[in-house]
């Protein structure tokens, strides 16, 4: 059954149901209760740490948005959700509809859901949907204590919805600029009869939208059940079903940078929201399914185990033509090729061929690109006292066995390059219409290998309380075994984390730590080496303060972090020193939540010095950001208003190279929310920038620049029950 259907008629027994049994809407104080928990004190037991340590205990930066919170803000999707967190580039790609790409500390940010890592490659599944969480979490710095090989910036951690005791939920409709219409569901409570041992929750969604590229449009359907079984008071177990599937067109266009950063040769700046593609070839469709176990069971007071199970499939089939890249510092349009090359000019003469300035060659790409994953976490949580000494142990075995597959055509230059002139462009002036026959994408499939990573990872890690002192330490080895279809490789890793913090009576808690991270390489060096891991490792130092009378929390953090075993930019040919390269990081981050009654505050600032081992800045890392939100809920006469305000700086980013150095210059965005709720209906109309800046995220040294978001307008009704 089509994944539409399943969520059309989930939708209309949501529908049924919510008016039959309709249910008191959440009390203010439900709420504060809630925000109060997440901005102070808020656990994450199957989130970003594995525990139940509160946020203010915890040696390392972690931030939380809840979906209260993303919602308030007018979040659509992933990198919206992330646009208020300090330290984290959210949207460094721009407008984007083949993922969400964050970064934190300079560095991608793997995407986990539950605590297990549910992406792995590029481009073959399916966007993760915010409807279908209740939190997003950011741990930054190296993890590889916790989570096994992966990226130094940290993680991205998004917690599921699971079914709850009593029950409720939402009907919800959405309307917005750009043809955007939206219908969703979200429903749980106890199964009947069940005497409260079994929970259900159903959570659907249907989405036809465009966007600001008139022929990139999106059509994605979500389904996710849930099911938890509590068998008696001490264990639990929940099964949370996912279906998604997503017809669109991709976003990036990879418009020159003559034209967007820089003008064009005869003056003048192309439109942004060209579309460089062809409506009749471009698509990137995908679907994935996943099946994720949540267990626990409570031994005594002191020992409880858990862990999460994940099952998940994934493809993409994703077709695109753009502007061809001719090398770094290379003009990209196609007259400027010509006089380079007489041959080819000769050529296009001969067929009576001439082009305006802003014509460029296409490549044509396709891809049939997969992804199947089966992974287990499961931990052993225990709390006991040695003397003065009180101990919170976590032990735990990770698997994971990931293979992906990536079957792909690439027509480069879609043959102008060789005298072929059929399929070339004009950017200012698109025609559209020609692309090549699937044979000749045929002719040229390079059908490679699956490439299989399987991975097991033993961890264990203690926070010790004496006093006012946190202490932790933490452990893990790994052991990894890649296979790309022509080598097989082995590595063997070992992590480890030390962190102290100390918690004053007047709510402030200074603290530092040690983390480590690591990464395989596949390959070996001139001499037939085995390639090392990356490792990484990071010293931070911070304070976090939780103001007493006041929920929130303030936290200030600084940060170096070195990465080794990178290419060296040094070695001379033939030299078998092909990992001497190192990277720097280091930077400060500043957040700030605050609740004064009515009045919720989030502020963020945060600046990085990040140098590659070429010694050049990271490419679109911008220095400095800054950011700050607020909601306003009144009592008295006005209560049921809300509004909300926000003002998001982005720093201006560097891409760069021995002979090239594009500076893309800072940007200012506003939000705003405005809405009203009574009884049990909530509306709210949100504006992201509201003022229509035309901006650019970044520009690359290959040569392309990425358009960043426009005005998006989205009204949004709901039922509560």
């Amino acid at each position: 059954m089509q994944v539409s259907r399943l969520a059309a008629a989930f939708l209309v027994s949501v529908s049924t149901t919510a008016l039959a049994t309709a249910q008191e809407s959440r009390t203010e104080a439900d709420k504060e209760n809630r925000q109060e928990t997440v901005i102070v004190t808020g656990t994450t037991a199957f989130g970003a740490t594995k525990s139940q340590t509160p946020i203010v205990e915890t040696a390392r930066s972690l931030s939380v948005e809840t979906d209260e919170m993303f919602e308030d803000k007018g979040a659509l999707n992933l990198s919206q959700v992330l646009t208020y967190v300090a330290g984290v580039t959210a949207e460094p790609y721009g407008f984007s509809t083949r993922g969400d790409f964050p970064q934190s500390r300079g560095l991608d940010l793997p995407r986990y859901r539950d605590s297990i890592q549910e992406l792995f490659g590029s481009y073959n599944s399916t966007r993760a949907d915010v409807y279908t969480v209740e939190q997003v979490e950011v741990l930054k710095g190296p993890a590889s204590v916790l989570y096994g090989q992966g990226s130094p910036g940290g993680i991205v951690n998004y917690v599921s919805k699971t079914p709850k005791e009593d029950f409720g939920g939402e009907l919800q409709a959405d309307v917005g600029n750009y043809d955007r219409y939206q219908v969703a569901g979200d429903v749980t409570g106890p199964v009947a009869g069940s005497d409260g041992k079994l929970l259900y929750r159903l959570v659907g969604l249907y989405r036809d939208t465009g966007t600001q590229i008139d022929q990139v449009d999106e059509k994605t359907s979500v389904f996710m059940p849930s099911l938890s079984w509590l068998p008696t008071p001490d264990t639990k177990f929940t099964l949370i079903g996912l279906v998604q599937e997503t017809d669109s067109d991709t976003a990036a266009q990879f418009i020159p940078v003559e034209g967007t950063l820089n003008p064009l040769d005869g003056g003048g700046y192309l439109d942004y929201e060209v579309y460089a593609g062809e409506p009749g070839f471009n698509r990137y469709d995908t679907e994935s399914q996943q099946v994720t176990l949540l267990g626990e069971h409570r031994f005594n007071d002191n020992l409880m185990i858990e862990g999460t199970a994940l099952w998940r499939s994934g493809e993409a089939d994703y077709h695109q033509a753009w502007p061809a890249f001719t090398g770094a510092g290379q003009s990209r349009y196609l007259n400027d090729i010509l006089a380079e090359n007489p041959a080819l000019q000769a050529a296009a003469d001969a067929q009576g061929l001439t082009f305006s300035d802003t014509t460029v060659p296409r490549t044509f790409y396709r891809g049939d690109n997969t992804f199947d994953q089966i992974a287990g976490d499961i931990r052993l949580r225990g709390s006991f006292t040695t003397g003065v000494l009180e101990h919170d142990i976590l032990a735990g075995i990770q698997y994971q066995d990931v293979e992906t597959d990536s079957d792909t055509a690439n027509i480069y230059g879609g043959g102008a390059l060789a005298g072929d002139f059929r399929y070339v462009l004009d950017l200012k002036n698109p025609t559209y219409g020609n692309y090549p026959d699937e044979s000749a994408f045929d002719a040229v499939l390079n059908n490679t290998p699956a490439e299989t990573v399987e991975d097991t990872g033993v961890y264990v890690s203690d926070q010790i309380s004496v006093g006012n002192w946190r202490f932790t330490a933490g452990v893990r080895a790994d052991r990894v075994e890649n296979d790309n279809g022509t080598t097989t490789q082995e590595d063997d890793a070992v992590s480890t984390s030390i962190g102290a913090l100390y918690r004053f009576d007047n709510g402030l808690a200074p603290y530092v730590s040690y983390s480590e991270s690591f990464e395989t390489v596949v390959g070996s060096d001139v001499q037939g080496n085995q390639l090392d891991p990356q490792e990484a490792r990071q010293y931070e130092a911070g304070f976090k303060y939780e103001p007493r009378g006041i929920p929130g929390l303030i936290t200030l953090a600084y940060y170096d972090i070195e990465i080794s075993n990178l290419p060296n930019p040094n070695s001379l040919p033939g030299d078998a020193a092909q990992q001497q390269g190192i990277s720097k990081l280091k930077g400060f981050e500043l957040e700030g939540r605050l609740q004064f009654d009515e009045i919720y505050v989030q502020a963020a600032a945060s600046t990085i010095d990040a140098e590659d081992p070429n010694g050049f800045e990271l490419a679109a890392i911008p220095e400095t950001q800054a950011s700050f939100w607020t909601t306003w809920r009144p009592d008295g006469m006005l209560e049921g208003f809300k509004a909300g305000a926000g003002l998001r700086y982005v720093g201006e980013t560097v891409s760069e190279n021995g002979t090239i150095r594009y500076v893309t210059p800072d940007y200012t965005l506003g939000d705003l929310m405005v809405g009203y709720e009574w009884d049990q209906w909530d509306f709210a109309i949100n504006a992201r920038n509201v003022t229509d800046e035309k901006y650019l995220t970044g520009c690359l040294t290959r040569g392309d620049c990425f358009p960043g978001l426009r005005r998006t307008v989205v009204a949004n009704l709901r039922y509560k029950f």
